[in-house]
């Protein structure tokens, strides 16, 4: 891995009165796979959505590469960096949000062909390459509503990687699936990082996190309270914010 490919420092985010991110920093190298884990409300989401420019902020910086995304009010040239962002790093969500009037193959070529304005003979190639990857090569003329849930989080992964971004950011990417469905989605990711894809996972998924991540973050409260490779967050925790959250999710499990 050569070089910081996402670095963030001293982010602080308020919705009204209630600070959601209050001095986050973290670094992601290039081909590394950093996770976020941690309670529910600790900021996760809002992280990812400020690093790929969805969410502003009050004081901090995010840079992408040599891409820069600072405090709101203090950006002259916020469009053109947005859209050099969105080019360059893709975003799965928890809920799948698919184009319900095109088909699957479609619903990957639409950022190629819209957004990067590439001719389709040049990307329909591409396209089903990336919905085999996926292990969806025979629903390239589903609709969305023809799949299950796993089949439509697989879709939207092969959409984002259509870009060939950069970094993927997956937000909770199994949090509205069945352990099945969860299970195969879960697959497509590891495979992703194990191909040297940068990637920032906030997922629940702790067996996932142990098994892929180079880095976890644990985040609690709007900060990150721990960072380390998985095998120290597990089996060494110096946080007792981690140690609470991997008894609960120890007894989440179980019961």
């Amino acid at each position: 891995m050569n070089g910081v490919m996402i670095d963030v420092r001293q982010l602080v985010k308020s919705f009204q009165s209630l600070r959601v991110l209050d001095g986050v920093s973290l670094s992601v190298r290039r081909g590394e796979v950093a996770t976020i884990v941690g309670p529910s409300g600790g900021g996760k989401s809002t992280l990812l959505r400020c690093i790929n420019g969805l969410e502003t902020f009050e004081s901090g910086e995010v840079q992408v590469d040599e891409l820069q995304l600072k405090a709101s009010g203090m950006q002259g040239d916020l469009k053109d960096v947005l859209i050099q962002l969105r080019r360059r790093v893709g975003m799965v969500f928890q809920q799948f949000n698919l184009f319900p009037h095109m088909n699957v193959l479609e619903n990957v070529l639409a950022g190629p062909l819209y957004a990067l304005n590439r001719p389709r003979d040049e990307c329909q190639a591409a396209a089903e390459q990336l919905l085999a990857r996926v292990g969806l090569a025979e629903k390239v003329t589903a609709r969305p509503d023809q799949l299950s849930g796993g089949q439509q989080q697989r879709v939207a992964i092969a959409r984002a990687l259509a870009m060939n971004p950069e970094v993927i950011l997956f937000d909770e990417p199994t949090s509205a699936l069945d352990p099945q469905m969860a299970g195969e989605v879960l697959e497509v990711i590891t495979n992703l990082a194990a191909s040297g894809q940068t990637m920032i996972v906030v997922t629940h998924a702790m067996e996932f996190a142990r098994r892929a991540a180079d880095t976890m973050h644990v985040m609690h409260g709007g900060r990150i309270v721990e960072s380390g490779p998985p095998s120290q967050i597990f089996e060494a925790p110096q946080s007792e914010v981690t140690r609470a959250f991997l008894a609960q999710t120890r007894s989440d499990s179980s019961g």
